[in-house]
Formats: C-alpha cells, structure tokens, sequence
C-alpha cells in the first residue's frame, strides 16, 4: 500500500517538460515511425502480412530472451522464419531485409558485426504489440457477452499489475464496472435467446462463473484503496460497481433457474384439477419476478415455447410482446398524423431592401495628374520609411552639411545613421530636398560619433529644401 498511497505514476500527472516524460514520448513517437514506415511499404495491407510482421519480431524478442540461438544476419532471420512457421506464403528475403532496415532506423534493434541486438525501446515495443495481439485473439474466442466480461476481467488484472505497484493502468476500476454494465445490458437483450436454446446452459453457467470471479475482484481492488486519502472520489465508483454485479450475479443465477425449470417440466407429473388460487398466485409473481427467480414472465415462456418440445406445442408465425398506449380515437390519429407531415415553423420573414447604387465621376487635368501620382509615390514612400525625424529638422533648417543633419535629427549611433540616410534618400528622390556637393576648404563643425564615413568628405555634402517641401508644411 506504500506504492499506493504515495500517488501513481501517470503521464497525465507529470511535468511536461520532464525528461522522462520527453523520453516517453519518443518512444511512443518510434512506435509510429515503426507502423508509418511499414504502411508505406504495403505491409499492413492484409492480416495475414501483419502476422507475418509480428512472427518475425517474435523471433528477434525470442532470441533477446535467450530462448533462441544469436541472431547473425538477415537471411538467418529469413531461413529461421521459415523453418519455425507453416506459411505457404512466407515473406521474401527483401521484405524481411526492409522490415530489419525500418527497425534498425527506428532503434529498435542495431546491427553489430556478426549478430542483430534488440534494443530496450525495441523490446518494450514489440513486447506490447504481441500482448495487444494475445488480448485481441482471447478477446474475440468468446461471444458478446463473453467478451465484455473477458475485457471486465482484463481490466481487474492488469489493475492488479499496475495500480498496486504504484503505475496507473488507467482508470481500470471504472472500465471494469462499465464492460460488466455491458455485458448486464445484452445478457438482457439475449435473454429470451437463451432461455429458448437447448444448448445454453454451459455458456449461462460460463457468465454465471465469471460474474461471481468479477464481484470478489471487485472487492479485493476496492480494499487496496480503503486506505488512500481520496478514497471518497471513489465512494461512488465502489457503489456503482457493487451494484451492477450484484444485478449481474443475480440475472445470470435467476436465467439458470429458469432454464433448469423449464427443462425439467417434461418430467413434471401433470394433474387433472386446475387450482385457481395457485394459478393467480403464478400470473402475480409471473408480472415482477426478481432476478434471481426462477419463475418465468409471460415473454420467457412464451419464448420456451418456440423449442417445440411438446407435439404441435410451437405457433407458426411470430409473437410480439406490445405495451397499448391510451385508446385514441381515429381522427385524433389522422390529426396528429396530418400535422406532423405538414408542420412548417413560423418564422419572421425576411425583408431585402435593394440600395441603389450612384456612381459619380471625377475628370483630373493631365497637368494634375503628374503631381497626384507623385504624390501618392510620396505616401507610399513614408509608410514604408520612416522621415518624420528628417522632416522635422527641416522645418527648422534651411540647409545643413550631411553629417550635421544625421547627428542633429537622431543621435550618433550607428543605426540611426543608416536610417537618416534612407529617409534623406527618399526625400531626394521625392523632390523634397536637394544635395549639393560641399565646399573643401570649407570648415565645417566637428561632431563625436561612433561610426566613420568610408571617405573624407562624405559627410560634407549640402542638403538643402526646397520650396514646395516649405509649402507642403505650411498647408498642412
């Protein structure tokens, strides 16, 4: 109960970003690269390829279990495979060399010098897919009620393989509890079946077995978790679950009373004398009988019937137990027949104003033309650069030297002067401002930047506005 109790070890409970949990996931992501790869080679196709595929990860899994000799190459796989199955279709040399060359991608095994290794994520994996494989086979040897108590008691072990040593199994108790509801809701549907088939008593004895096995499970899973601190999250689940295999135990027992009694009633002795009351007292408990009765109701009977163990005892045709609604007159049947078909909802309509549409004109000068589109250039230029830096220093200055423009309108960094030179740029381009070259022996202030012009005298280039570039602010 240690295990128990400190909490179970469950992906859904973990960090995320654990490395075991990462470790995990990887392995779960090697699974399908494994059934990717393989489906892309066509070996899924059919059931009997997907056999074939975990008969050859049985050898490999035999041999890292030292059941088998050392596994050299591919072909000793290959010959093994065929002196170890009756296949009258075994896979080729090739698709087993591809099935080797997928794992061996995948890391699920490695090639060493002179034998094929299975690796610990390789056995792992192939060990769960041929136990999925064992569970599906034994799973689908019993019928549907078979299988849903099968599942029930798969559920109950594998709890008792991982939820007591301390690794969640999945909510296993839950799952038990709903394949027996399962299994309790098409017992009920093949009741009459049953009760009709000569042959039935070993199978109804069979689920009998398995819900009374199901029921002391339950109980022992139960008292591993008498002791847990949340064990009033599972007050309901123990209810639920004690619940339905009592009614399952007691169906199962009721249906083999039943059919012991109607086999046995060729050997009842019958009398002459019909007792009233005893007849009354069978109709009343024939209407509610309990579930572990042997009394049959009128459907079971009538469902035994169809044996035909007496002469001329079976009715040709078929009988349906039906449950009469209030009487109803024939119009009122006609009416609620005649507006169902006719039933339309009411609804509001929907009112469509159609707008007309205006459409005006607008006539631009040839010589207007020119400057409009100019200006839209202009536009487009300021989304994509940013000159407002530039332009605002400008409102200020009439002309300045290059270097004294970058430093005055931003800073000395190295960035904001390539900015600066792309919007100076943009407004040469867009005729905002003009570029003389600078005098020489012209002497011009010296600034402290941290960054260098390539050649002396870059920086002393004149830029001046223009007058339209004056105007444009002065309206604006």
């Amino acid at each position: 109960m240690e295990k128990v109790d400190s909490g179970l070890i469950s992906i859904f409970q973990s960090n995320e970003s654990a490395p075991e949990v990462m470790q995990s996931m990887k392995d779960i992501s090697s699974l399908a690269g494994v059934l990717s790869d393989l489906g892309a080679h066509n070996f899924f196709q059919t059931p009997g390829e997907i056999l074939r595929f975990l008969r050859l990860i049985q050898l490999l899994n035999e041999e890292a279990l030292g059941l088998d000799d050392p596994i050299e190459n591919v072909e000793t796989v290959y010959y093994r495979y065929r002196n170890r199955y009756d296949d009258s279709e075994p896979p080729s040399k090739k698709k087993v060399e591809q099935i080797i060359n997928v794992l061996v991608k995948n890391n699920w095994i490695s090639k060493q010098t002179r034998k094929i290794k299975l690796r610990d994520v390789g056995k792992r994996m192939m060990d769960a897919l041929i136990r999925l494989a064992n569970d599906s086979l034994a799973y689908y040897m019993n019928d549907d009620i078979g299988r849903s108590l099968f599942q029930a008691r798969r559920d109950a072990e594998i709890s008792e393989a991982y939820d007591d040593n301390g690794i969640s199994g999945g909510n296993k108790i839950a799952s038990m509890i709903r394949n027996v509801e399962n299994a309790i809701s098409l017992l009920r549907e093949r009741e009459l079946e049953m009760l009709a088939d000569r042959n039935a008593l070993p199978q109804l004895e069979l689920i009998h077995q398995l819900m009374k096995d199901l029921e002391v499970k339950l109980e022992e899973r139960f008292r591993q978790f008498q002791t847990v601190e949340d064990s009033l999250v599972l007050s309901d689940l123990m209810q639920r679950g004690t619940a339905v295999l009592a009614e399952g135990t007691n169906l199962s027992l009721g249906m083999i009373n039943k059919y012991v009694k109607f086999t046995n009633m060729q050997k009842t002795p019958l009398t002459l004398a019909i007792q009233p009351e005893k007849v009354r007292a069978f109709i009343s408990k024939m209407f509610d009988p309990s579930l572990d009765s042997d009394i049959p109701n009128a459907h079971q009977l009538l469902s035994f019937m169809e044996q035909n163990q007496y002469e001329d005892e079976a009715i040709d045709g078929i009988w349906i137990p039906v449950k009469f609604a209030a009487p109803l007159s024939g119009f009122a049947v006609a009416e609620a027949i005649e507006y169902l078909e006719a039933y339309e909802p009411v609804v509001e309509p929907i009112l469509e104003e159609d707008e007309e549409i205006e459409y005006t004109t607008e006539e631009v000068l040839e010589e207007e033309l020119e400057s409009l589109m100019g200006e839209s250039n202009w536009l487009l230029t300021k989304n994509m650069i940013d000159t407002k830096a530039i332009e605002s220093y400008f409102e200020r200055q009439e002309e300045a030297p290059l270097e004294q423009v970058i430093i005055e309108a931003t800073t000395d960094q190295w960035s904001d002067a390539i900015n600066a030179l792309t919007a100076i740029s943009a407004l040469v381009s867009n005729k905002k401002v003009t570029v003389t070259t600078g005098e020489q022996n012209r002497k011009f202030q010296v600034f402290e930047k941290k960054w260098e012009w390539m050649k002396d005298g870059d920086g002393s280039d004149i830029i001046k506005r223009r007058n339209s570039f004056q105007r444009e602010k002065e309206s604006e």
